[in-house]
This record gives C-alpha cells, structure tokens and sequence, in this order.
C-alpha cells in the first residue's frame, strides 16, 4: 500500500496483482480515501476465448466434447446445459435412465469442485494456512477426507464421461456408454463408506471461525418442484422473479467493464448471487429429511446473508451430492440402450443448470442439419463478477484500512476466492462496431 496523501485525508491506492488460489490472471485496485473506497476495480486480464463463435458451423455431435473444454472443473455443467438446450430443439425425450444417470454425472462434480474448494482454498484461509499443504500439518485427517472425497467425485465422472477431466462420454440423447453393474457396485461402496465423513464435514466447516460479514445481495438459483436443483427448474430469485429459462434475456443483461473481459450480468440493473449459497437461500426445503436435520445440528441456519457461509453451504451439497449418488446407484438398471438418437431440425432452445459455482445459462440456435448457427454460454462467475466487486467494497470498508498490506491483501483474496471464481471461464466472442 503506497500513500498518496497525508494531509487532511488518507489516501491509499492497493493493487492485488495475483489473486492467489484461483483459476486464472487476475488483479484488483483500490482507491481509498479518508477510510471509504472511492475506486475499486476487479480487473481480468485474459482475453476472450472465443468458444461461442469458433461454435459456429459445427455439428451438434462435436458439440458436448467442445464446451466441456471450457472448464477443467465443471465440464459436466457446460455439456449439460448445451445437450439440455440441443434436445429442446430437436424435440428429443432422453427418458428416466439418461436424466438419473446425468444426475449422477452432476453429483461427481459437484462433490469434486465443492470438495476441492472447501479444503484446499476456503478453509486454510478461515484457519489462517498459506495453503493446504501448510494446513496439513495440523489437520492431516481432515485435508485426506478433502481429497478422498474428491477422488469420489472424479470417479463418478469417470464412470459415466469416461475420464474426470474434459469428459468424453456424453452426447446429445444420453451417454455413448452404459456402466457395467460391476463398476456401479464398486463404487456405491465408496460411496456409503464415505458418507459419515460428509456427515461430518458439515459439522466442522460450520465450526470454523468465519467473518460475520452481513450483507444485503439477490440470490438466483434454479428450483424444482420436488428435487434439489442441478439441472432443471424454473429460475427464481429471493426479490420474486420466477421465470421460465428461456425468458432470461427479458429479465439478465450482460455488459462488457472496461477494466475486464469478464463481462459483468446484472439483473433488472442489480448485481446478484449465483453459487452453493444462493441455492440454499432458495432451495433449504428441497434437500432431504437428513441433510436438513445435520445441517441444522451443526448450528447452520438458511437462507444466510454472510457470503462467508458459502464454505458451509458448500459442505451441505457435498453430503447431498454424496446422498444423491448412492441412491441412483442402488436402483441402478443396464438400458437396452445409453441413448436416443437425434433427428436434426432448425430452432431456438435453451438450456440451464447448476454449475459448482452457480447457475450456468445457454442458448443455442441450429439450422436444419443440426449444425450450430450461434451460440451464448454464460457462464456462473461473469454472473458473480458484478457481485464480487460490490461485496469487495462492502467487506473491506467493514474491515477497515487500518490493517497492514498483507492483511488487506488476504482479506481482498478471502473475499474473492469465497465465490470459487474460474476466470477462465469467460467464453463471449466480444462484438465489434465499425464506423466509415
């Protein structure tokens, strides 16, 4: 932190170079006078990667193996919501085994990126560790259950995508392969031995010391009338909006910052919260008897307003997802067939699900061939981005400037990192005018 001025006001300028921990390139300035933040930018330095307009002109057949790139983390979600948006246009009806089996693709994600956030970035920052590898030290048993659950996750992934990173396994109408019996009873047993741990998992995130840090946000998440939402539903939101998806252009808008190639959404002109949180806040009643009941006897109360209960939030998920898995696992049937196959037509459709980190919006237009005219990805962190850069101004003004550089800068991390961003996921081909 370098002074800018001593004499009626303090004024600081901070920049962040490197948010540590996360996904990408990255930097936040901060301008600060008498004790209040007059300039605060979350700036992203990679450039577009193009993903929508390379798209173009494809088959809908290389389509899930293209978007699945887009992420290392949530390839699941990416295919998930492009083969969701291609069968509406196709009017294709997978059937009950393809969606419980994509629903058990989920849940490996879900219990690999939430467990990989909870241990190795969230809590070494809320129990003061450099690192996971530095937290180790002292909570060795609780770092391998971080990792054995993870492992869970990738091989959920694995079972249905063939590999747990840039899966290849799905495609449009269902899954180029079916699991063998032997491989599903394998894992069940993983499963249901690992379950007292998730169990547990809740009750010691929700005993780490944790900010209390209560603000007033929009949480946006997905809801379905009888189940947890992962990747159907109506999109809601805790100010009343209940829409359907394909209605999200009349209510979301993105902008292109010029500090950013992240865009930043906004809804009906407001920042807004995607992510494990904002779920919770909107869907608490949906998870089953036992998760609600743990939750609750490990002392957490939702909808929450301190973003910092995301780390729990993400813990209660974990225990879902592990719930979720065991239980499509143990009614799990061989189909006649992984899959249906698809009859191209021209059309509009969308698709939308719950990526790790939030809500995950496509829309798709194909021509009569099934090859793609255009594509929008918008991805849960340029939905976040809005938001992270209010809670930055809010939390850090709370925590105030009277703190050494290294404290402001790992309160500014903690702030940004708590939102699990992937920068890198920033997929929109920028539009360009020219003049003559």
């Amino acid at each position: 932190m370098s002074e800018q001025g001593n004499s009626e006001h303090r004024k600081f300028a901070v920049r962040v170079p490197v948010l540590a921990r996360v996904e990408g390139e990255g930097a936040l300035d901060i301008r600060i006078d008498d004790g209040k933040i007059e300039h605060l930018e979350l700036h992203i330095f990679e450039p577009p990667r193009l993903f929508e307009k390379f798209l173009e002109g494809r088959d809908h057949s290389e389509v899930l193996d293209t978007v699945a790139r887009i992420c290392g983390i949530c390839p699941v979600a990416y295919q998930m919501s492009a083969a969701h948006a291609i069968e509406s246009i196709f009017n294709m009806q997978p059937g009950p085994w393809v969606r419980e089996m994509r629903r058990l693709f989920y849940c490996g994600e879900w219990l690999e990126s939430h467990a990989l956030h909870v241990h190795l970035l969230a809590a070494p920052d809320f129990l003061g560790f450099p690192n996971a590898i530095a937290m180790a030290a002292k909570y060795p048993d609780e770092v391998k259950r971080g990792l054995d659950l993870q492992e869970i996750g990738n091989a959920l992934v694995r079972l249905l995508g063939a590999r747990s990173v840039h899966p290849i396994g799905a495609r449009v109408g269902g899954f180029f392969h079916a699991p063998t019996p032997e491989a599903v009873a394998a894992l069940l047993a993983r499963c249901r031995a690992a379950l007292p741990g998730a169990e547990q998992l809740v009750h010691w995130t929700a005993a780490i010391p944790m900010p209390d840090d209560v603000q007033e946000f929009t949480s946006v998440a997905l809801r379905h009338p009888d189940e947890y939402p992962m990747n159907e539903g109506r999109l809601v939101s805790s100010d009343g909006l209940d829409i359907d998806i394909g209605d999200w252009q009349q209510h979301f808008a993105e902008a292109q910052v010029p500090h950013s190639t992240a865009f930043h959404a906004h809804l009906h002109g407001k920042p807004y919260l995607v992510g494990p949180l904002a779920r919770l806040n909107l869907n608490f009643d949906r998870l089953p008897d036992v998760v609600r009941a743990n939750a609750q006897a490990a002392g957490l109360r939702f909808p929450s307003d301190n973003m910092f209960h995301s780390a729990a939030a993400r813990a209660v998920e974990i225990h879902y997802a592990l719930l979720e898995a065991i239980r499509i696992l143990e009614n799990y049937r061989e189909p006649s067939s992984p899959f249906i196959e698809a009859t191209p037509r021209a059309g509009v459709g969308y698709g939308c699900t719950e990526a790790p980190r939030g809500l995950l919006w496509h829309r798709w237009e194909m021509d009569d061939a099934g090859r793609v005219r255009s594509a929008t990805i918008v991805p849960p962190t340029s939905q976040n981005q809005a938001r992270i850069e209010e809670d930055l101004r809010r939390s850090l003004e709370a925590f105030g400037f009277d703190h050494a550089d290294d404290a402001i800068r790992l309160r500014s991390e903690m702030v940004v990192r708590n939102y699990d961003p992937c920068i890198s996921c920033s997929t929109h081909f920028l539009k360009v005018r020219v003049e003559r």
